[in-house]
């Protein structure tokens, strides 16, 4: 069996550097040549996983397929590799110490002071390979949260410095991206911060093999070969990050800069000739230059930050590619919504999004937005509580159910067309506790939503608690809202549709997660679809 070979990628002078989005291009480049490769997320923080972080906090919480919520690196990894990640793609020191605690609570170190150091190093080193060597990896790429310095990366740090002897320089190998910051006053790029950057790593141990560094502006030569010298590194591995358009450019660049050439080299992998981009040339050609253009809006309540709704951003990037169509997407915060302004706010629109989400704050300007596409026509998405809100608006203005709702926004609602699952009552723990993960789904056909999926049978991603209350459907059915999606074990309404209305669909999942480049996600590509006809 061959060796993997293992890639550490960390970061320095900042934080969002895009650790994650060089990570997700060297992936892409390696597995366009034939290498089997995945990609994990480190990360310092002591939550156990994101799903109870407010996305004001640290932005997206992605969902894999098994259920995992993860760091939205993971969506990145997602949407380039276009192969699903899991619980083992994402590691946090909550997990660590956790499990480290719970070894310690059984005996299992004999009575042994439990310490960093090797205990905790011991269990991180366990997750990295493990992942590796359960699927049959050639690669593994690990991409460590947080930037080097950070009292909380020191574990990881120590980890890595471990695995290198451990495993051997032909066998790992460290990516360290820096920020060269450009001085507008004297004209100058700056190289010390990624001087110091690196100094830091050597303190710990480490020197990194590649250094990818940042900048808004082209590097010389001369810089090249300055900081080649200062940090040890060859002249061929230290790699330009130039700001772009588009994320999606970013493996191009990488491509241009030769960094697979230098990590096959570095690794002494087998060259199995250059990568083949054509199809992702060709997505990027269209992305930047498509031949429709369509307004469509989101309304969320976590609009003021760009990372909350990442999956969704994405998910209309691939959508539009596959019509040709560039999506100007406008966000509008739901909590600005009222009687009084929404028509007037939401005329503009081609189509409208309505954002997932948790709680009553912004509901009722979630609710108006979808009372606007229903009486105006207007192509309408409703994703999680998107879907609930639809319903809620339904029941009120049409069905006439005065003070309809659900019940996670009022308990003392006459009409709960919204109901917390039999399987979520009595929980009361938070954390991982939702429906979440894939599900299958039952697509009937003649409806709007098997135009898009063109199959009977799916699986989606959830992530929720509360479900619609089917002792209501017969009253909507008749009324003209369906259920087109229906879960086949449990009946669990999964995608509800307007029989007279262009387009619009409601769905209880969480369809951007499933989107990729390679494959964009069906009912983002009908729905981009309906806004331009």
């Amino acid at each position: 069996m061959a060796t993997i070979k293992y890639i550490f990628v960390t970061g320095g002078v900042t934080s969002s550097l895009g650790k994650g989005i060089i990570s997700a291009s060297l992936a892409k480049l390696l597995q366009t040549r034939g290498y089997k490769v995945t990609i994990q997320k480190l990360d310092p923080y002591i939550n156990v996983d994101p799903g109870t972080l407010n996305p004001y906090e640290h932005g997206e919480c992605y969902v894999t397929l098994d259920g995992a919520e993860t760091d939205l690196d993971l969506g990145h990894y997602e949407r380039f590799l276009s192969i699903p990640t899991s619980q083992a793609n994402n590691v946090t020191t909550g997990k660590i110490y956790q499990s480290v605690i719970n070894k310690e609570r059984r005996g299992d170190y004999l009575g042994k002071t439990v310490q960093v150091i090797p205990h905790i190093t011991d269990e991180i080193k366990r997750r990295i390979k493990l992942l590796g060597s359960k699927q049959k990896f050639d690669v593994v790429i690990t991409e460590i949260g947080g930037t080097v310095g950070d009292i909380e990366s020191l574990p990881y740090i120590e980890a890595v410095r471990q695995l290198k002897w451990e495993l051997g320089v032909t066998n790992t190998l460290v990516i360290h991206l820096t920020l060269v910051p450009y001085l507008s006053a004297s004209g100058e790029l700056k190289t010390k911060p990624t001087q110091h950057s690196v100094k830091v790593l050597l303190e710990n141990g480490i020197q990194p093999n590649i250094l990818v560094l940042r900048t808004e502006h082209e590097l010389g030569i001369d810089i090249k070969k300055k900081v080649a010298l200062f940090c040890n590194v060859d002249l061929d591995s230290v790699i330009q990050s130039i700001d772009v358009s588009t994320i999606y450019e970013v493996p191009l660049m990488m491509l241009k800069e030769k960094l697979d050439v230098t990590v096959i080299r570095k690794l002494e992998l087998q060259d199995n000739g250059p990568p083949d981009m054509s199809y992702w040339k060709k997505f990027i050609k269209t992305v930047k230059n498509p031949k429709h253009k369509v307004k469509i809006v989101l309304v969320g309540k976590y609009v003021e930050l760009p990372d909350a709704y990442k999956s969704i951003n994405e998910s209309f990037i691939h959508g539009g590619a596959a019509n040709d169509c560039y999506v100007d997407l406008h966000n509008v915060h739901s909590e600005d919504l009222n009687e009084e302004n929404y028509v007037e706010v939401l005329k503009d629109y081609k189509g409208i999004l309505v954002a997932p989400g948790f709680g009553d704050r912004g509901i009722e300007g979630k609710i108006l937005a979808a009372k606007y596409a229903r009486e105006n026509n207007i192509p309408f998405l409703g994703v999680c509580l998107g879907l609930q809100c639809a319903i809620v608006e339904f029941a009120r203005n049409v069905l006439g159910f005065q003070n309809a709702h659900s019940t996670e926004m009022s308990t003392k609602t006459p009409y709960p067309v919204i109901d917390l699952m039999e399987d979520q009552k009595g929980i009361t723990e938070k954390g991982g506790t939702m429906r979440l993960g894939g599900y299958p789904c039952v697509v009937k056909k003649g409806t709007k939503a098997f135009d898009a999926y063109q199959v009977t049978k799916i699986v989606e991603r959830h992530r929720h608690r509360y479900e619609f209350n089917n002792m209501f459907l017969k009253d909507f059915e008749k009324a003209g809202m369906i259920a087109s999606g229906i879960n086949p074990d449990t009946n669990l309404v999964e995608i509800m549709e307007l029989t007279s209305h262009k387009w619009f669909i409601g769905v209880q999942f969480h369809p951007e997660y499933s989107s990729t480049v390679i494959k964009p996600h069906p009912l983002f590509v009908d729905f981009i679809k309906a806004t331009i006809s």
